[in-house]
C-alpha cells in the first residue's frame, strides 16, 4: 500500500530528477513499510534525484491499533525522527531523501492502511513526470481524485500482495476473490501504464512483467559475512535449530507450519521449533503449539536482526501466501538453510544452494533433517550481491523502463492511420472506465457499499490541523 511518485525526464542522468513515495510505513514491521523505506534511500544515493517519501499518518486511536509495543506519536515530526534513526541504525550512514506524511485510517476488516482523500495531491503538477505506485490496487480501490495517468507522464505499479490468495480463505472467499481479480485488473488498467510483479504468486496482469525488486537490510549481510569468517575457525557456528519468524497471522505460514509439524510429530521427535511473532492471532497459535507433542516454542516478535537469531541454523516458512518472502531472504543472507515450499513465491530463491524447495510435507522434514545434518554453503560475492538493494535497484530500473530517457517510451509515436485510430478508440474507452470509477467512488454511500473505510473520502479535521493542510471544508489543494 505505498505509491511512489518520482519525477524523472532523464532517470540515469544527473539533474533536477525528483521521486516520491507515499504508503505504510514504521513502526508497522510489514514488508510494505520496510521496502519502499530501503528503496527510497537506495534511489537517494548519488544526490541526482530528489527523493520524498510519502507516508500515512493515522490518528492515535488507530496508532494504538496498528503499531506494536503501545508505540505511539503526537506528531508527524517525531514519527519521521523515529523512522530515520531506525534506517540509519541499519544502513550506518544518512541518506537524503525528504519524508512527508497523508492522511490515512485503518480499516480493522481488511487489516490494512488506506488512504484518505486525494493523496495525489501532495504531488505539484510541475514535478509530476513519473509515478510509481506500490500496491497499485490498494492504492486506488477507493481513489478519488485526479486520474494517475493524467497527472504523470509514466505510472508503474509494483505488485506485492496475493490478496486473492487470502480472500479464499475467508467465508464465501471463492466468489469474492473472482470480484476482487476483476476489480484489481480493472484499477490498475486505469491507473498504471507499467505493471511489475514481485513474482508469478501474484495476480495476472497484461502487459505486467515478473521481477524481483527487493533486497535485504545489509545488516543481514553482514551478519552472514561473520558467520562465513566464524568457520574458518570453527567447526560449527550453528548452535541452535529452527525456527520461523512472521507476523502472528493464521494466514502468514502459521497454519501451514502447524499442521505440517503436527502430521509428522513422529518423524520429527527430538526436534525443537521456535516461533517468533505478534499478531492477531497470537492466541489461537499458541494454544495450537501446545496441543503438538513436539517442543514448539513460541516467542513475541523480535528484530530479525537481533542476536538471538545469528545462531539458528535453519528457518523453515511452507507459507503460500507470500509473493516474496521477506524474511526467507533475510535467513539466507545470514548463511542459513532455508526450508520452504516449492511455490512461485519463492522461485528467487531457487538460485541460492543453501534453499531448499519442497513440493510435499514429507520434503519437508527430509529437508528440515538435511538442513540439521549439513552445513551450509557460504555464499558468493555474486549471491551476496543479488540479496542486496544496490542489485534490487538495479532491477527495479530496468523493469520500470526507468533506465532511459522519458521521451524515448512510446506513448506518444506516430503510427499508420488505422494503429492511431485504434488507440484513441482505447484511450476513450480507459477514460470512460476512469470517470465510471472516479464518479462511484464520490459518494460515501458508494464507497461504504465496496468497503470503504467510512468518512475516507476527506480528511477530518483533527488529521487536518496534525498535518498543517487545509480542511475538508475551506479545501482546494494541500498547503504548501
Amino acid at each position: 500500500m505505498i505509491v511512489m511518485l518520482l519525477n524523472v525526464c532523464h532517470f540515469m542522468v544527473t539533474g533536477d530528477a525528483q521521486a516520491l513515495i507515499a504508503g505504510c510505513c514504521l513502526p508497522w514491521m510489514t514488508g510494505t513499510a520496510v521496502n519502499p523505506l530501503f528503496r527510497a534511500a537506495y534511489l537517494s544515493i548519488g544526490g541526482d534525484r530528489k527523493v520524498t517519501l510519502v507516508v500515512p499518518w493515522l490518528s492515535i486511536r488507530d496508532q494504538e491499533l496498528v503499531y506494536p509495543s503501545n508505540t505511539t506519536f503526537v506528531l508527524p515530526s517525531q514519527q519521521e525522527k523515529y523512522i530515520r534513526e531506525w534506517l540509519e541504525e541499519r544502513i550506518g550512514s544518512k541518506f537524503n531523501f525528504n519524508l512527508q506524511f497523508y492522511p490515512g485510517k485503518f480499516a480493522v476488516d481488511k487489516r490494512s492502511i488506506l488512504p484518505v482523500g486525494d493523496i495525489s495531491e501532495i504531488i505539484p503538477d510541475d514535478e509530476s513526470d513519473i509515478a510509481i505506485l506500490e500496491e497499485p490496487e490498494h492504492l486506488t480501490w477507493y481513489h478519488h481524485g485526479r486520474r494517475w495517468k493524467k497527472k504523470f507522464k509514466w505510472v508503474v505499479g509494483i505488485i506485492h500482495t496475493n490478496y486473492l490468495e487470502y480472500v479464499k480463505r475467508e467465508k464465501n472467499g471463492a466468489v469474492e476473490a473472482f470480484l476482487l481479480e476483476h476489480i484489481n485488473r480493472w484499477v490498475v488498467h486505469i491507473y498504471c501504464h507499467k505493471v511489475i510483479r514481485l513474482s508469478a504468486a501474484t495476480q495476472d496482469y497484461p502487459k505486467s512483467v515478473i521481477c524481483n525488486v527487493h533486497g535485504v537490510n545489509p545488516k543481514f549481510l553482514e551478519i552472514g559475512k561473520q558467520k562465513m569468517e566464524q568457520r574458518q575457525d570453527e567447526d560449527q557456528v550453528f548452535g541452535k535449530g529452527v525456527y520461523y519468524i512472521g507476523k502472528m497471522i493464521w494466514s502468514k505460514g502459521y497454519r501451514e507450519l502447524l499442521k505440517l509439524l503436527g502430521d509428522h510429530q513422529k518423524d520429527l521427535a527430538g526436534i525443537e521449533v521456535d516461533l517468533f511473532g505478534n499478531g492477531e492471532d497470537s492466541d489461537e497459535v499458541q494454544k495450537a503449539a501446545r496441543d503438538l507433542e513436539l517442543s514448539v516454542k513460541v516467542h513475541p516478535g523480535r528484530d530479525h536482526t537481533d542476536p538471538i537469531f545469528h545462531d539458528y541454523k535453519v528457518f523453515v516458512n511452507p507459507s503460500t501466501t507470500d509473493v516474496v518472502c521477506t524474511t526467507t531472504a533475510e535467513a539466507l543472507a545470514m548463511g542459513k538453510f532455508v526450508v520452504c515450499a516449492d511455490h512461485p513465491s519463492n522461485e528467487f530463491f531457487r538460485q541460492f544452494p543453501n534453499c531448499f524447495l519442497c513440493d510435499k510435507s514429507d520434503a519437508f522434514v527430509r529437508g528440515i533433517f538435511k538442513a540439521l545434518t549439513e552445513e551450509p554453503e557460504p555464499l558468493t560475492n555474486a549471491q551476496m550481491h543479488e540479496l542486496s538493494w544496490e542489485a534490487a535497484t538495479e532491477r527495479f530500473l530496468t523493469a520500470a523502463e526507468l533506465d532511459q530517457p522519458l521521451a524515448k517510451k512510446p506513448q506518444r509515436t506516430r503510427s499508420k492511420k488505422f494503429l492511431s485510430m485504434s488507440l484513441q478508440l482505447g484511450r476513450k474507452f480507459d477514460d470512460a472506465s476512469a470517470y465510471i470509477h472516479h464518479v462511484t467512488l464520490g459518494f460515501e454511500g458508494s464507497r461504504r457499499a465496496f468497503g470503504a473505510v467510512p468518512g475516507s473520502l476527506h480528511p477530518d479535521e483533527q488529521q487536518c490541523k496534525e498535518l498543517g493542510i487545509a480542511s475538508p471544508s475551506n479545501k482546494r489543494g494541500w498547503k504548501k
